[in-house]
């Protein structure tokens, strides 16, 4: 395994992972306590219709997913603010619609879709390096950003009226999060695929909180259990030949799946 290191796309895929499982760290806590977890997903869906117009176009699909998402995000987050009734509606649209623009921009596209499986389905191990430094750069404006406004999201996080009361922009820090949810969604569809994104941005921001309630120790916990999971996910899927973002979410929820029993078992001993 020590040895796989002095390959380059192995060493790519090791920082590739440990890049993604920063920014799930950090925004993943914020998905689970806000509980947008369907939201999540509905972006990661729609990014599809930008991987599709990438490679229609002939750009680097990443980017066409950065765009898809961000809209995606935006329009989200302003209809909610009107009418919460028409969420679930809206996100099951937008989830449906991505897909489908990919699926036909990818079929009216000439020739065949290299990698195409990996975008669906994750295959960190082909990540290439001009990936890793767009990573790079979305973990600092993701972290830099819940630097800077940390208090401000705390309180739109747990107490939308009292953000309100005290005069904050409640609903531009609402858009901007959700921005940031979907600048991690790309990172993360580079590791495990648009298809298994929200279970990655969500287990393991789910089993920091059954340790903790204070929000940077839990973004912390996260991150650690985000890059653990990568990582075993990893070695795992080289040891027995299976594909690795899979194989990462299986190893993610079976850590979720133990922390559950420890917590029950814990909740038992008490009463």
């Amino acid at each position: 395994m020590i040895g796989l290191l002095e390959y380059e796309f192995f060493r790519n895929a090791l920082l590739a992972g440990i890049l993604a499982s920063a920014a799930c760290g950090i925004v993943g806590t914020y998905v689970v306590v806000r509980k947008m977890s369907f939201i999540s997903g509905g972006i990661s869906h729609a990014a599809f219709g930008g991987i599709g117009l990438g490679y229609f176009l002939g750009f680097d699909p990443i980017l066409g997913a950065i765009l898809f998402s961000l809209v995606s995000a935006l329009t989200i987050g302003m209809i909610s603010r009107r009418n919460l009734r028409s969420m679930d509606t809206l996100i099951g649209v937008l989830w449906a619609t991505g897909m489908a623009i990919g699926i036909l921009l990818i079929a009216w596209t000439p020739g065949y879709a290299p990698d195409l499986f990996s975008y669906l389905f994750g295959n960190i191990l082909l990540v290439p390096a001009r990936d890793l430094l767009l990573m790079g750069g979305l973990l600092v404006l993701i972290a830099g950003s819940v630097i800077l406004w940390y208090n401000e999201f705390q309180a739109i996080t747990f107490d939308d009226e009292y953000a309100t009361i005290e005069n904050l922009p409640v609903g531009l820090l609402h858009l901007y999060l959700l921005s940031l949810v979907a600048l991690t969604v790309v990172m993360l569809i580079r590791v495990v695929g648009v298809i298994l994104v929200i279970a990655l941005l969500t287990i393991p921001g789910a089993v920091s909180r059954l340790s903790t309630s204070r929000l940077h120790t839990m973004m912390v916990g996260a991150i650690v259990i985000g890059m653990l999971v990568t990582l075993a996910g990893i070695g795992l899927s080289y040891a027995i030949n299976a594909p690795s973002g899979a194989t990462i979410i299986l190893v993610a929820a079976m850590v979720y799946g133990a922390a559950m029993v420890r917590d029950r078992v814990r909740f038992r001993a008490r009463g």
